[in-house]
């Protein structure tokens, strides 16, 4: 499955257009990342455990994006969006929202 956020795959032609897929994921952080993700804000520098749960959430916000692309008949996915967004009273969930075109290639 190729996954791209261009319109097109070079050297590759689209051949039937499946439709739009999406892939969601809402994640919670909890109170541990919190307190490790303020020490880091206040002390200055990267906070790891916060990058580890937006990473994860893409990759298997893409993951499922894929899954729903293949059981479409696609075996790829083009013009991909992803966006972040932030939930909640206290803005503890984490939601990453990925789209496409569900394609079928040469």
């Amino acid at each position: 499955m190729i996954l791209t956020t261009t319109p097109a795959i070079e050297g590759r032609r689209i051949i039937e257009y499946k439709g739009i897929v999406f892939g969601e994921v809402i994640s919670g952080v909890n109170f541990i990342k919190d307190f490790t993700a303020g020490l880091s804000n206040f002390f200055g520098g990267r906070s790891g455990t916060y990058e580890e749960e937006l990473i994860s959430a893409r990759q298997n916000a893409l993951q499922e994006m894929e899954q729903r692309a293949i059981h479409m008949g696609a075996n790829a996915v083009v013009g991909i969006d992803v966006d972040y967004e932030v939930l909640g009273g206290n803005n503890g969930m984490l939601m990453v929202t990925v789209s496409g075109t569900a394609v079928r290639c040469e």
